[in-house]
């Protein structure tokens, strides 16, 4: 059996030189290494032998570790040192990736839209009711009057009228004043006119010239009031209020044409008995809301201030001229009597 080896010192000096020099691993354990036993005189020496060797391989490995942790490092700092202190001027700078990454690019300004306006009439007509939104579509058509498609009604009232499942869509389809070709939408007024001589063929044919009531024509066309008010204006057609709805009513003027009255409307204009005064008839009108269409009371005193006589002005009676050198006292006598 063999003892230690002869040549290593003992255990307690190596102690005592590993704690007055540091050593790097590989000399420590080639320190220990002399020091074994006889793998003869020790059991299990190749066991220990090999998890050493593991533990040193480990060791390595972490030191490499930390050693390329620490360049990396040091690389960084003096590249950030060296920008710092002595900046290159741009031209000649050359692109570096880590600069690059180090540069903040300003954030860009947050731009609002100048069309703000449009935009929330967009937003409340989306909002809007259903039925608005349908009608805003049939003003459209009737101010245009020409056939829209489904793009050309979004650009005029902002309707779309396929959203929330084409509600709008069948809306307008089943209206009676909206016409649809499958593809257009157009007005549909309620009397197809044309212009001013169908205008008063429909007048004198309506209801045997019972009269047309001119909310049922306004949207036939563009012009048909215009062509109303000079049908008139001609005395060919009659304008009469209505004085339950306050809407206008045309009549032909044409005595060829029967006017249909009740018999009830015939016994009370027949047995009203009206005053024989024409003012107090226009005071009745007054009472009941009605503007006369004369006045007699001013008509009349008119007619006083001309009819009374015009008072001339009546002539200066003219001095004569007295000639002086023909005046006498024959008039006065007795002036003489004692002369």
């Amino acid at each position: 059996m063999c003892s230690c080896v002869s040549s290593s010192p003992p255990l307690q000096s190596q102690k005592r030189h590993r704690l007055r020099s540091p050593l790097s691993a590989d000399k420590i354990f080639d320190s220990q290494l002399v020091t074994v036993f006889d793998s003869d005189a020790v059991g299990g020496l190749g066991t220990e032998m090999a998890s050493l060797q593991e533990s040193l391989n480990r060791f390595k490995q972490q030191q490499e570790k930390c050693q390329s942790t620490l360049r990396s490092i040091s690389r960084a700092t003096t590249s950030s040192s060296n920008t710092k202190v002595a900046p290159q001027p741009p031209q000649k700078k050359p692109h570096i990736a880590a600069s690059s990454s180090l540069t903040v690019k300003p954030a860009a300004p947050i731009k609002f839209s100048n069309d703000t306006e449009r935009l929330q009439h967009i937003d409340r007509i989306r909002k809007s009711p259903h039925g608005a939104r349908v009608k805003l579509v049939i003003d459209l058509l009737l101010k245009t009057w020409e056939a829209l498609t489904a793009e050309e009604i979004y650009n005029g009232c902002y309707v779309d009228i396929h959203g929330n499942n084409n509600e709008i869509f069948v809306s307008l389809r089943n209206n009676p004043k909206v016409s649809f070709d499958g593809k257009r939408f157009s007005y549909k007024a309620k009397h197809d006119l044309k212009g001013k001589d169908d205008l008063l063929y429909l007048i004198k044919t309506w209801d045997d010239g019972q009269g047309l009531p001119v909310v049922d024509v306004k949207d036939a066309y563009p012009s048909v009031m215009d062509d109303l008010m000079a049908l008139k204006a001609e005395n060919i057609v009659w304008l009469l209020s209505n004085m339950d709805s306050k809407e206008d009513i045309a009549y032909p003027n044409d005595s060829k044409v029967s006017i249909k009255t009740d018999e009830d409307v015939k016994q009370l204009f027949m047995g009203t008995k009206l005053p024989h005064d024409f003012v107090d008839i226009e005071k009745e009108l007054v009472k009941v809301g009605m503007k006369p269409a004369t006045n007699t009371a001013e008509r009349r005193a008119a007619a006083q201030v001309l009819s009374m006589p015009v008072s001339k002005p009546k002539p200066r009676k003219r001095r004569q001229k007295i000639n002086i050198s023909r005046l006498t006292n024959a008039h006065m006598p007795e002036l003489f009597l004692n002369y």
